[in-house]
């Protein structure tokens, strides 16, 4: 229709990228290439990450879901993250810090088929994760490892899951030393940088497993949930306070990621102390809400759990791919647009966090008592 007036929704940018060439890095294909569909979502995840969410008064938490570590995902990039004071605290599945430590303890795994005959790789002691395939052995050492050290006097007593896993990536950093293998575990990464590592359910992995049979040997070591809960929401309540920002970065879903965002209802609702939710929100995913799939579901849904600031919402990107595509690319976005920020070594300052959340939750049952409230 001739004369018409264009409306606004034509004003974004034009689709018009130059050639794909050989010799692009991985940051300029992003921004010259990923244009529409979830190639743009992942675009606008990047942007988001190295733009926003690594700003000098942003406090990033991730968290961590599925066989990741075991495709070399830690070594790759979670390590180079961390080191350059991209990640300051984690929550993540105990399988994933389980299979993280086989690579600092010196332990192979490999590359397989995802279509070979399990009663086969059953019968020749061969362990399969999709398509990586490991000995059987590696799980006795690994279980070995952690009774071993789990044994020490330093352990016996209640911690939080951070504190536990700060001290075993302190004896994985050593044996990755002693055997001259330079760093390949993310616990010893973490442990070197100060960065807590919980995990949301400690039961459910070969490190709960296996600390569960020293229980029965009368082992007086304690992972305490609850402890875990109220570290994570002093960590969030001490990026904010100080008129900061706190930043989600899930890889995945299930309860890591509801563990990382349940940080703000337990300040806000339980609490009751004063605060509006997450300011960035990023998720790599490959689930779907309309299943119950995508667990917390959607930034805009979790908005109306006060886990994320409505005010921040267009600061919130999912992206539907594979972890194991997208966060090589994300990673070396990040490394390319961002330069490293000075480590914040979270795991040093859990007892300030903790006071400061605490005297905050005190005045809030003071008024509570003078109110007759329960």
């Amino acid at each position: 229709m001739a004369g018409r007036k264009k409306s606004g929704e034509l004003s974004g940018k034009m689709i018009a990228p130059k050639p794909v060439r050989g010799d692009m890095t991985a940051a300029d294909l992003i921004d010259s290439a990923f244009l529409a569909y979830n190639g743009r979502r992942l675009q606008e995840g990047c942007r988001l990450f190295a733009e926003k969410m690594l700003e000098a008064d942003t406090t990033v938490g991730l968290s961590l879901t599925g066989a990741l570590t075991p495709a070399g995902i830690g070594m790759s990039c979670l390590i180079p993250l961390i080191e350059h004071g991209f990640i300051d605290w984690m929550v993540s599945t105990g399988a994933n810090l389980y299979h993280d430590a086989h690579f600092g303890l010196g332990l192979k795994m490999f590359q397989g088929s995802a279509e070979a005959d399990d009663v086969a790789l059953r019968a020749a002691g061969v362990v399969r994760i999709y398509d990586i395939f490991f000995d059987y052995n590696v799980l006795l050492s690994t279980d070995a490892f952690f009774r071993q050290i789990a044994r020490a006097e330093e352990f016996q007593r209640s911690m939080s899951s951070a504190e536990f896993h700060y001290l075993a990536g302190g004896y994985v950093a050593e044996r990755e030393r002693v055997l001259k293998l330079g760093r390949r575990s993310l616990l010893a990464a973490a442990y070197e940088y100060a960065v807590p590592v919980y995990t949301s359910s400690p039961g459910d992995s070969s490190i709960g497993m296996n600390l569960a049979a020293l229980e029965m040997e009368g082992g007086k070591l304690r992972l305490d949930p609850l402890l875990d809960v109220n570290e994570t929401a002093s960590i969030v309540y001490g990026a904010k306070r100080d008129r900061g920002k706190s930043a989600v970065f899930i890889l995945g879903g299930g309860s890591p990621k509801n563990f990382v965002l349940q940080t703000e209802p337990q300040i806000q609702e339980v609490m009751g102390v004063a605060e509006k939710g997450h300011d960035y929100f990023f998720q790599v995913t490959d689930a779907r809400p309309d299943t119950g799939g995508l667990s917390g579901a959607t930034p805009a849904e979790a908005v109306s759990w006060g886990k994320i600031d409505p005010d921040r919402l267009p600061d919130s990107v999912v992206c539907y791919v594979d972890a194991t595509v997208a966060l090589p690319l994300i990673t070396a976005y990040a490394l390319a647009r961002r330069k490293p920020r000075k480590p914040r070594r979270l795991y040093e300052r859990r007892a300030k966090l903790m006071a400061e959340l605490t005297a905050a939750y005190d005045k809030v049952r003071k008024r509570r008592l003078k109110r007759g409230q329960a």
